[in-house]
């Protein structure tokens, strides 16, 4: 079975606009992210915008943290 599972609803567009406004780099988010005790990379923050890699739970409880943003509707704003 594949690491890498395709997301059904892509929040990718939402996790990069939310990464740079907090003015992070991917790099910057994934070390942020092993620092939670999340093991994850550069690539892996890469292919989460990309819609190409399904977003664990746990990780996206720490982005919230990371973005800084007060509800997780910002991660699923205007989704279709």
């Amino acid at each position: 079975m594949s690491d890498k599972l395709k997301q059904d609803i892509s929040i990718g567009n939402n996790l990069k606009r939310l990464r740079k406004n907090a003015k992070l780099s991917q790099e910057e988010v994934a070390a942020k992210l092993m620092l939670m005790g999340l093991s994850t990379s550069r690539e892996i923050i890469s292919q989460m915008e990309l819609g190409r890699y399904s977003i664990r739970v746990s990780v996206l409880l720490a982005l919230k943290q990371i973005y800084n943003v007060a509800t997780f509707d910002e991660f699923f704003k205007d989704l279709e």
